[in-house]
Formats: C-alpha cells, structure tokens, sequence
C-alpha cells in the first residue's frame, strides 16, 4: 500500500548550517499511530514539521503525499493534501485575529473546503468536532479569543483540525505554552483522535515526559540527525544511544544519581563534531575515535528500535526507506 505521506532522505539547510539531515519516515493511513519527535531546540524537529506541511521545500530529498512529490502537485492534488494533512502549532494565541469569534477559525475551513451543503449542516459538524475534542459548543461558539482560556483555545485548533476529518496531523509543540493542569486534557484529546477516529499524529515535543505519556513511537533528534527511534516503550525504558540517556536522565526524579555517567571502560574521546563525524561526540561519555571523523548510520538494535551509534555496529544497518518497520502500531496506552 502507498503511505499517506513519506519524507525521503529530506535535508534542509541554511546556509552553511544543517538543519535537518538526511531523515527518511513513512506514515501508512493503515497503522494510525502517535509518533513522537523529541529532542532539544535546534535538534530539527520543527523543520521537519515544516518540512511535511509543505511550508518550507527540502534543501534535498523529497515529501510525498499518496507517491507524489508535494512540490509538483496539481492544484486538486494540493486541495487533497491540505485536506488530509493538518497542522496544531505551539502558540494558541497568535491564530487567532482578536476582531472575529472564535467561529471563524472553524466556519472558514467548512466554507473553503466546502464541507457542508447547508449552514446548518456546518454547524452541527463544527458542534461535532468541538465535542472530539472535549468542548462544549454552548460554552465555546459565539466568544471572542480573548473570553477563552488557552487551553481551550487550543483545543479549538484541534477541533478545526478534525473537522477537516484529516488522515494525519501534525502537532508543533502543541501543549508548551499551555498551563501543566490542561495538558493532559489536551494529549488525551490527541489520543482520542487516534484510537477512536484513526487519525496519525507526529507529536513534535522537547518534553520526553509527555511523548512517552501519549505516543506509540518515538524519533529522537540531536543536531539534525535521529540518534534513535523505535516503540516509545522500549526506547525510553530501555535507551540505547547516549543522547536518549542524557534526556531521559534529565527528568525530575527523587534520586539525583545518573548511573549511565559512570566509567564503562570505554575510552572517552573529547572531540568536536567535524562534517564527517557523529553530531554528539563532544558530549559523549562512550565515544570512540571513529565516532569523530565517522557519522554512525542507524543499526536496526531489535526489531523495533533503531539506533545511530558506533557501539551497535555488530547489528545490520537499517536500510534506506525502512523507518517505518521499526515503528509500531498504536497501542492506546493509558493516560495518568
């Protein structure tokens, strides 16, 4: 089966610097799955949003929407892509144009995209869609932006996304400028979508916390590149590259102690990263020589887990196009 939507040895640079390096990943409207895109800022996670959406062309590479590159679309193809592609941003409150109802962000979508043959049938699915999303049209329909708390502005966001009945969306750091109460609202509105509307989602996120609370896969990204990717359980219970210890290790807990910064007797290399060699070799613990002149591939660690790291070289490298074998189905985990 052809995937929805499939980035193929994307990068994307600015000038001399690298934003984003060589990812390939596939989403299959088959497999409705979260996926999670963690890593610190400047990591490539809200490039490769961008990327996807069509909002910003790759450097090299390609995105294609049902085998078609995006950047030669027909203008009914785009339509469709639009349609089935949607995009939640971090920031609920510059959507939105203060002089208009919040209506406005949902009745234009029913208007342009011509979902409805009356107003009334609109409105009932502008009603349904704020329902998805644990709002009540009542409470909601009618106000201006700034009657609105933010979490239920960007619920709206959500709910203007569903009502395209879109087969992927995607969510830029969707809950970061919401208050800590209303964020488990909002991921469990994202859950919702997947496992009773079938709706994939790429949740892009600093927060290993919450991806690991909401998603069914992770990528994880430092300096452009994936360090690590596979089921989010495996990977975050069980990390294999370095860089997934320093996040996870970087989580509030009761004991302070970090035991995998302890001496494995591997020879520590400080080395800044050149253009040939591993983007973490300057922060490693475990580095060896190779890792400064030589960029690891992923090496498929287990069946789902992939990892770019010299220290899994004895495992087969994971073969170009392949990211999505690694990736699991949805799994519905349970909220806290």
């Amino acid at each position: 089966m052809t995937a929805l939507l499939e980035a193929r040895h994307v990068t994307k640079r600015y000038g001399d610097n690298t934003a984003l390096s060589g990812l390939s990943m596939a989403i299959n409207t088959d497999r409705p799955s979260i996926t999670a895109v963690v890593g610190e800022s400047g990591s490539g996670k809200t490039t490769l949003a961008r990327i996807i959406l069509g909002l910003t062309p790759p450097s090299e590479g390609q995105v294609l929407y049902q085998g078609q590159d995006t950047a030669h679309l027909s203008g009914e193809q785009r339509r469709a892509f639009r349609r089935d592609v949607q995009a939640v941003f971090q920031d609920p409150y510059e959507v939105y144009n203060p002089f208009y109802r919040v209506d406005h962000v949902l009745t234009t979508p029913v208007r342009n995209f011509k979902l409805a043959a009356t107003r009334a049938e609109g409105r009932r699915l502008i009603e349904q869609s704020l329902r998805a999303v644990g709002l009540r049209p009542e409470e909601i329909l009618g106000r201006f932006p700034h009657q609105l708390s933010g979490g239920q502005r960007q619920r709206i966001m959500v709910a203007r996304a569903v009502l395209m009945k879109p087969k992927l969306i995607v969510a830029d750091e969707p809950v970061s400028m919401v208050d800590a109460s209303l964020r488990a609202t909002i991921l469990g509105s994202l859950r919702k979508l997947t496992d009773e509307m079938g709706i994939s989602i790429i949740y892009i996120t600093h927060d290993l916390a919450t991806a690991y609370q909401v998603s069914d896969n992770i990528l994880v990204m430092y300096r452009a590149c994936v360090a690590e990717a596979g089921e989010v359980e495996r990977v975050v219970k069980h990390p294999e590259h370095p860089y997934t210890r320093l996040l996870i290790s970087s989580i509030p807990k009761v004991s302070t102690t970090r035991d995998w910064l302890e001496d494995d007797g591997v020879e520590k290399v400080r080395a800044l990263p050149g253009a040939h060699g591993c983007r973490f070799v300057d922060r490693c613990p475990v580095a060896m020589d190779r890792c400064a002149t030589a960029l690891p591939p992923l090496y498929r660690t287990e069946a789902q887990r992939a990892t770019a790291c010299f220290r899994y070289a004895d495992s087969p490298e994971l073969h170009a196009g392949a990211m999505d074998e690694v990736l699991a189905e949805a799994k519905a985990p349970t909220l806290a």
